[in-house]
């Protein structure tokens, strides 16, 4: 049954909050600022409380189901991390409170940035962006500061793989860097010919999203890395995958020069309708003064039994301000409890777990799909979703018939270089039994494909709203469902 809107169970009369006296003098509305018609619902509290509890139900969520999300990596968010967020201390401070006020907050910030320079590699971190898109936006506009600050104007471009993160384009042509593309190999790594050749004296840098967004570690990547500081670039390293190589391998140590977490997605905190996001950035001792502004520093060293006091220091050379105050504080502390309570052995763990999860869901489902680029993959794998004996179905076809299966659809359509792309990541939090029965889905979907292929044409089947027209949805917009009366 669909759920009506709630205008739709609007009756006139009814009442859903009834407000006291009024305890101050009224005054008359000016007449020119009355509003002649505001139509809005007229609902009973019951109603409305039942309306959305319902729709509330009709939610897909982490807590209800997998959500193999290639790229994005929606794993679950442990509840210890909203409890540690709603201490007092940490929701009822304001970042305007004085510095001697907020000691805590400060540590643990300070804490955070020590923790993720020593997970990566780097010399030193920004928490102040606030999303994975803004941390690639920081960066480039530091690698721009860099060159700028040598004197070095004429480094107009940025190199971006295709097999890259969709942001990165955008971030580089928002920071004033000409776009320039290399190619993937037929083992989905950069092509070293192709990078070799887009490399002069006019590189900014490298946009190097590794492992890749075909879900592969670049086996050539010190090679990369060397193509691109011998022409006098930088290396950017995309570190929203990060997940795959906590405590194995330090992107610092690789010779990339900086980098941005999301901490949404390696270290836990809530993604997408539950974020916000939280990209904080760290670079290489050479890009230490160029951090954006503020950093948290230690003020006064530690005396006796007096711990060190805490505060806000500007880098030599800084951008500027990235955000409003510091960060996304409430991410910060959800990322800090979770690293806490794993440790350094703990976050190995979460990486080979998001490795093996990824090749082990490849492996089930591999002879019944195209594996783009059949190798061992990291934390996730890309697909194609189509099959030469069933030419009329696509990957968007697979994904509608899934939810048929009570599964989230994976990522659609990229990375662009794999044709109809079905991009899968499980997380490491997901049991086998789980990836077992994603995969026993895909399966039977295969099969239907080629033996009742307008199965999938026509799925959804089981979904409160099937299959839209996706071009008249996008053409003939319905954005409410009343008509407010004309004005005399």
């Amino acid at each position: 049954m669909v759920e009506a809107t709630i205008f739709e169970i609007s009756s006139p009369g009814r009442i859903g909050v009834k407000y006291p006296e009024s305890d101050v003098p009224s005054f008359e509305l000016p007449a020119e600022l009355e509003r002649r018609h505001l139509p809005l619902p007229e609902v009973a509290e019951l109603d409305v409380v039942r309306h959305f509890t319902r729709l509330s139900k009709l939610n897909y969520s982490i807590d209800s189901g997998f959500y193999p999300l290639g790229s994005c990596t929606m794993k679950y968010n442990p509840r210890i991390n909203e409890v540690t967020a709603r201490l007092s201390g940490f929701a009822k401070t304001h970042p305007l409170q004085p510095v001697d006020t907020v000691q805590g907050n400060l540590a643990l910030m300070y804490e955070l940035q020590e923790w993720l320079a020593e997970i990566s590699g780097f010399s030193a971190i920004t928490l102040q962006p606030a999303a994975g898109a803004q941390g690639e936006y920081t960066g480039v506009l530091i690698i721009r500061a860099y060159h700028k600050d040598r004197g070095d104007t004429k480094r107009t471009k940025m190199i971006i793989p295709d097999s890259a993160h969709g942001t990165n384009p955008a971030s580089s042509s928002m920071s004033g860097f000409d776009v320039v593309h290399c190619a993937t190999n037929e083992h989905g790594n950069i092509d070293l010919d192709s990078l070799r050749a887009v490399c002069d004296d006019t590189t900014a840098g490298l946009m190097l999203t590794n492992p890749n967004t075909l879900g592969l570690f670049e086996q050539g990547i010190s090679e990369v890395i060397e193509i691109v500081h011998q022409a006098g670039g930088l290396v950017y390293g995309d570190g929203a995958n990060l997940n795959a190589l906590l405590g194995i391998t330090r992107p610092g140590d690789l010779g990339i020069d900086i980098m941005h977490f999301n901490l949404h997605k390696t270290f836990s905190t809530p993604h997408g309708g539950g974020g916000p996001g939280s990209g904080p950035v760290g670079v290489a001792s050479h890009l230490v003064d160029f951090l954006p502004c503020p950093v948290v520093g230690i003020l006064e060293p530690a005396s006796g039994d007096f711990p060190p006091f805490y505060g806000f220091v500007e880098p030599a050379k800084s951008i500027g301000r990235m955000k409003a105050f510091y960060g996304h504080f409430g991410m910060v502390i959800r990322a800090y409890t979770y690293i806490s309570m794993y440790g350094k052995h703990g976050l190995r763990e979460i990486a080979e777990g998001a490795v093996l999860n990824a090749n082990y869901l490849m492996a089930l489902v591999n002879k019944h799909y195209k594996v783009a680029y059949p190798r061992i993959c990291m934390h996730e794998f890309v697909v194609e979703g189509h099959w030469p004996n069933a030419p009329e179905v696509i990957a968007l076809d697979v994904s509608k018939r899934l939810m048929d299966y009570n599964f989230h659809p994976p990522t659609n359509y990229f990375p662009l270089i794999v044709p109809e792309a079905l991009m899968i990541e499980p997380t490491e939090t997901e049991n086998k039994e789980t990836l077992e029965l994603f995969a026993d889905a895909l399966i039977k979907i295969s099969d239907e494909a080629v033996n009742n292929p307008q199965l999938l044409k026509d799925a959804p089947h089981n979904t409160p709203i099937g299959r839209l027209d996706e071009v008249k949805a996008a053409k003939d917009l319905v954005l409410c469902c009343w008509i407010p009366e004309k004005e005399n």
